[in-house]
């Protein structure tokens, strides 16, 4: 509500003012009294609240028949709690005495007209809205926090509509309204009042290409359903009806935080006087919201669907990596979903395509497909395709120069909830990769770093993988779940482990097991070669180096001890100054709840099992987790990792409330 305003009496002629209910307003009772008062008396209205303001240090209240000094400190401010049924039903009366006191000197009549003028929306987040007097115009984060929520509306409910819904200045399905924040407009009066009044709306000009407000008008056709503010239309002029007291708006967001948007947005509505020249606002009410964010899910959230693309190309058809994906799918029962060749042009990296994610409000929360800017083949996949009723969409394009590898999805990763120092992050941290810091390397695009970061609920941070040529972090690192109290694991890559496990196998006399044993098109390599290969040692040497400051980094920023990290075994060799995996990359898996999809590494065979697969399911397995190793050595072009990279799982959304964070 608008600050506390005052009226100037007078003993000369009635006055009249229209008191806002819920609003204090200020009787000046000093500036023009009779001659010779020098005491007052107040009275009122039964529907009239009185309280009378001053220093008791210097004022004794007045008993029996006294009244109150006029010569000290003693404010007069009055209330109303409901609405006028008529103009001028209400009475405020001053009387002047003076000394002795007798009768009385003069009286001041003050006429009121009470009028219910109110915003209300979800401010206490129960998913209903309730009537809030307070707490409207200011947005508090935590479990003790206030404030109205919007949702982005960037998914397609009508499949008419050709965009997403927020492109749309008219309502384009009933279901919309379900994506919108409802408010209510209280506008309880004497209709004779807005002879020289009026309702007007207003958002403020860098707010209206944020949001867009739709007003409610009767029937239930879309056309009901009326654009009053927006881009370019940040006034409105309320069409009060005779007789109506409540009208509905519906708030939509148009757009997610960004590095020039932090996510707060206000609505306002005023009682103006028409009488006046300029036109002057009596009181405003103010209700902020803040958009709702684009929040990521971890590994450890419960898988609900996994995505996949259909290929066919020089190496033939991925038919059988399907296959295993479908019966791992079934294991974690969870959709799979086959992105047939029409669709993704023969490009299986939806990894890198795309991010699921999902936004969220107290009385509604929907999946977000989050568009790389990579555009290759999938590049029409998540617009066309995913974006639907209640999925929605949103992008970030390089303008300037094109993307690069780093600017692909599985250079993105989220861990699970963590405490740093006591900081907590329930919705975990944001992982991206790029260069070292000050070092000029490569980075992802601005673009995308600075969207991740304005949401403020999973606070990235930058790791090391610019020493990879492809430069993913889902390369080195990835978070499995775990049913002890820890919650989960982080896996990360480790050269070291993998020399030492060779080692280990040379010494119990099977130096002579071979990498690659059964692989058409790829030289054997014994344990004995592999371990005396001065150049492989060396560049695993390097890569555990950078493996290691990236440990290091993230036992820091995630909170990490030791304990909490699982070292796999798995190799690297440079070409030219980037590294790439010697063999398929078992990092680089994907988690459906207790079963990993893991590429299969072809390791050295020792008693008819491989060393590789046997070691890792001695680390993994005792965490409750199962292993299912899958052959996609040809299918991803010799390491490239289409167990993970081409593989995409939409996951079930947190059960802790965005809101409740404190960044």
């Amino acid at each position: 509500m608008a600050q506390q305003r005052a009226v100037r009496l007078s003993p000369k002629k009635p006055s009249y003012a229209v008191c806002a209910v819920g609003v204090e307003t200020h009787l000046d009772v000093h500036s023009d009294v009779p001659e010779g008062a020098e005491n007052f008396g107040v009275s009122g209205s039964s529907g009239v609240k009185i309280f009378m303001v001053y220093d008791p240090a210097r004022v004794t209240e007045p008993t029996g028949r006294a009244h109150w000094p006029l010569d000290a400190s003693v404010d007069v401010v009055i209330s109303v709690d409901a609405a006028s049924k008529a103009l001028n039903d209400l009475k405020v009366k001053i009387s002047y005495f003076g000394q002795p006191v007798g009768r009385a000197l003069g009286h001041s009549v003050l006429y009121l007209t009470g009028a219910d003028i109110s915003l209300d929306a979800d401010t206490g987040r129960t998913g209903k809205v309730e009537r809030s007097p307070g707490h409207k115009e200011s947005w508090r984060w935590g479990p003790e926090g206030y404030g109205a929520i919007l949702l982005v509306n960037c998914d397609r409910d009508s499949l008419r509509s050709t965009g997403t819904d927020l492109t749309n200045t008219q309502l384009a399905s009933q279901d919309d309204l379900q994506d919108m924040s409802p408010v209510v407009l209280t506008c309880d009066a004497p209709d004779a009042l807005f002879d020289s009044y009026k309702l007007v709306l207003n958002v403020p000009l860098s707010d209206s290409k944020r949001m867009r407000v739709f007003c409610a008008r009767g029937g239930n056709s879309l056309l009901d359903y009326e654009q009053v503010l927006g881009p370019q239309h940040p006034s409105y002029e309320v069409a009060r009806q005779p007789g109506e007291r409540r009208i509905q708006l519906y708030v939509e967001g148009l757009s997610f935080p960004d590095a020039n948007f932090l996510g707060l947005v206000s609505l306002s509505v005023s009682l103006v006087d028409t009488k006046t020249l300029p036109e002057v606002p009596l009181f405003t009410d103010t209700v902020a919201f803040r958009v709702a964010p684009w929040i990521m899910t971890p590994n450890t959230q419960p898988p609900l669907e996994v995505y996949v693309c259909s290929v066919l190309d020089s190496h033939g058809s991925n038919a059988k990596f399907l296959s295993d994906m479908s019966d791992l799918a079934l294991k974690a029962s969870c959709k799979l979903m086959v992105c047939p060749r029409v669709e993704n042009r023969n490009d299986r990296w939806i990894q890198d395509e795309m991010e699921f994610g999902y936004t969220e409000a107290p009385h509604k929360a929907f999946p977000v497909v989050f568009d790389s800017p990579r555009n290759r083949g999938l590049k029409d996949l998540p617009y066309k395709r995913i974006l639907g009723p209640d999925f929605g969409y949103v992008t970030r394009e390089i303008q300037v120069a094109g993307a690069s590898g780093l600017d692909s999805f599985g250079n993105l990763d989220v861990s699970p909830p963590v405490v740093v120092e006591g900081k907590e992050y329930p919705l975990g941290r944001i992982l991206i990769g790029s260069c070292l810091p000050r070092s000029g390397g490569r980075r992802m695009a601005n673009v995308v770093r600075d969207f991740l970061g304005a949401q403020q609920v999973q606070a990235p941070v930058e790791v090391y993988s610019d020493w990879l040529s492809v430069g993913h972090v889902d390369e080195f690192l990835s978070f499995v779940p775990t049913s002890d109290q820890k919650g989960f694991r982080l896996l990360l890559a480790s050269p070291s482990a993998c020399l030492k496990l060779f080692q280990e196998k040379k010494e119990e006399g099977y130096g002579e097991a071979a990498q690659f044993d059964g692989l058409e098109h790829q030289v054997k390599r014994s344990i004995n070669e592999m371990l005396a290969d001065r150049r492989l040692r060396d560049d695993n040497l390097y890569a555990q180096r950078c493996i290691d400051w990236n440990r290091k980094v993230l036992k820091r920023e995630l909170g990490l001890t030791e304990q909490d990290i699982v070292d796999i075994p798995q190799l690297f060799s440079l070409n030219g100054a980037y590294a790439e995996a010697f063999f398929p990359d078992m990092v680089n898996m994907v988690v459906l709840g207790r079963h990993l999809g893991i590429p299969k590494p072809f390791g050295p065979i020792i008693n008819g099992g491989c060393c590789l697969e046997e070691k890792v399911r001695s680390l993994l397995e005792p965490l409750g987790l199962r292993c299912v190793f899958i052959d996609d050595y040809l299918s991803y072009h010799k390491l490239l990792g289409e167990v993970h990279c081409g593989t995409n799982v939409r996951r079930k959304p947190f059960p802790f409330k965005w809101w409740h964070v404190v960044p």
